[in-house]
């Protein structure tokens, strides 16, 4: 467990974050009884009424990018349905408090005439099965946000709203960038979630309309996270960076990483590798500590090789304490579920699954690849535990 800029004073609140931190059990009634999990956070509340104590949980997903099979095998005859693409997946989507996803290829809608790589335009309908899936917040912000130009973003954005999605890191206008995107949980946490690119394939942003897509940018992004930090209790960051197919962060993954810490970011997620990239914590100047994961890899894909068709849906826990006018947040228990796309041989039935419900049928060694993965993402983060239920 990490503390978050921690301002409770006592020694009863440091020795429970400790314990909480080492997963062990606290003795927290008069009988002695040892208490875990939701039971001791129950317990607490009863036992100190002075401190209120609240939590929830943020779950992400990596590029949902909609290659010309993955659309045409979503077709019915009469519409684009890729619900049941998401179905396997869809339990542990709706499951957390927060779910955002990276929707890669800008859902303009057949009106635009559909398109593929190198320049894409996705049915709508794709973000419906989002929604339905349990998908609260979409990251727009990619180097191909800008592919078919102003038409397909405004298209896109007029369905988010529609759908009363939050889109994040493209804009209808110079006002709606300038909202930050806070989500008020019912459990009074509130989380506010920022999305920037490196990029956008050389399609040079039109003049006079930077909000159509947020490109990193240190200054601009020290000036938004220093306003989330006014109007929410934490901070998620998505940034679209790193070398595409290289399963490690580079160096100037790294340095954006140190330099959200240093701002006081609370987690990053980072896309674009279109392969999984360990986790870590990140210390920031003040002693704090960032949790990232550096490539959330493919979601939904018409990617071919193996690595490609891994993703994962990366969840942690943020903690709340309240006591009198001092709060906490606690970012912990990170968790990773990895997911695999699988699909026919003809280009039909896509679906995203649980890389452990995997048989030999489906992939050639699946036991070891999945071991191998598991490895891999606890690289630097051991902690890091696997949903597998």
């Amino acid at each position: 467990m990490r503390i978050k800029d921690c301002m409770i004073a006592g020694l009863f609140m440091c020795l429970f974050s400790l314990l909480a931190a080492c997963n062990m059990t606290v003795k927290v009634t008069s009988s002695g009884q040892e208490l875990t999990g939701m039971e001791r956070l129950v317990t607490l509340k009863e036992t100190i009424p002075d401190v209120i104590i609240e939590e929830i949980t943020i779950s992400s997903i990596g590029d949902v990018l909609l290659h010309e099979p993955v659309y045409v095998d979503a077709w019915t005859g009469s519409k684009f349905n890729f619900s049941p693409m998401l179905e396997k997946v869809k339990p542990f989507l709706s499951e957390a408090t927060i779910t955002t996803a990276n929707q890669e290829s800008m859902i303009g809608g057949a009106e635009l005439g559909l398109s593929t790589y190198p320049a894409f335009n996705s049915p709508k309908e794709a973000g419906d099965a989002l929604k339905d899936a349990g998908v609260d917040v979409v990251m727009l912000a990619n180097n191909h946000t800008l592919d078919r130009g102003e038409a397909a973003i405004e298209q896109a954005i007029s369905h988010w709203d529609r759908l009363d999605m939050m889109y994040v890191g493209s804009y209808k206008n110079e006002a709606d960038r300038e909202k930050v995107r806070v989500v008020e949980t019912d459990e009074g946490i509130s989380a506010a979630f920022l999305n920037y690119t490196y990029g956008t394939n050389g399609i040079p942003v039109p003049e006079g309309k930077p909000y159509l897509v947020n490109l990193i940018d240190k200054k601009q992004m020290k000036e938004d996270i220093a306003e989330a930090k006014r109007k929410a209790d934490l901070i998620v960051l998505n940034l679209h960076f790193g070398n595409e197919y290289e399963r490690m962060p580079n160096e100037e993954q790294k340095d954006l990483v140190q330099f959200a810490a240093d701002q006081g970011v609370h987690a990053v997620i980072g896309h674009h590798p279109h392969v999984l990239q360990p986790a870590a914590w990140v210390e920031g100047e003040d002693g704090s500590e960032t949790l990232v994961i550096y490539s959330l890899g493919n979601f939904l894909s018409n990617q071919q090789e193996l690595y490609q068709r891994i993703g994962g849906v990366f969840t942690f826990t943020v903690t709340k304490t309240t006591e009198g006018e001092k709060e906490s947040v606690e970012i912990h228990s990170p968790t990773l579920l990895p997911t695999y796309v699988t699909f026919h041989p003809d280009w039909e039935d896509y679906q995203v699954v649980p890389m452990y419900t995997l048989t030999n049928k489906e992939l050639k060694d699946a036991a070891q690849h999945y071991a191998e993965i598991k490895e891999h993402m606890s690289k630097w983060l051991p902690e890091l535990r696997y949903i597998e239920e």
